[in-house]
């Protein structure tokens, strides 16, 4: 079966941000590679953007949460206009909340984490980087969907 992994763009702070979900998740970086990494006389790299992410990868579970740093060159990434979300499925009601509570802290809920009338343990917020989550346990399903 195919395995989906979110990928996420940042302006210059994806490893900020991702030492943030490491402090919440756990676990170690399964890789970090920065611009300058790749420099190359075909593939030169502008200094502003040398020690940026180019790709850093977070195993969770059985996925991997990706990101990268957006060159200066392409333009802002503004997470503001991207409604997409991230969910994640916990094995327990103490789960989700300590997932919530963690990757809320200087955020933005939109729903804090309550029974839902889809009769699952659901809350919805924007993180501190603007990324969406979705934390959610299911006591009806044994495994996570």
């Amino acid at each position: 079966m195919a395995t989906i992994n979110p990928y996420i763009n940042f302006n210059g702070n994806a490893e900020e941000a991702f030492n943030f979900y490491k402090s919440v998740f756990g676990g170690e970086f399964a890789s970090i590679v920065r611009f300058k990494d790749l420099e190359s006389s075909e593939f030169p790299i502008a200094e502003e953007d040398a020690d940026k992410i180019m790709r850093i990868t977070l195993p969770i579970g059985g996925n991997t949460l990706i990101a990268n740093d957006v060159p200066e060159s392409m333009g802002p990434v503004s997470e503001e206009e991207n409604r997409s979300k991230i969910a994640v499925f916990a094995d327990s009601r103490e789960e989700a909340d300590k997932i919530f509570n963690g990757l809320s802290v200087g955020g933005t809920s939109e729903m804090h984490m309550s029974d839902s009338p889809w009769d699952t343990y659901f809350g919805m917020f924007r993180d501190k980087y603007g990324v969406e989550w979705t934390v959610e346990f299911d006591a009806s399903v044994n495994v996570r969907a």
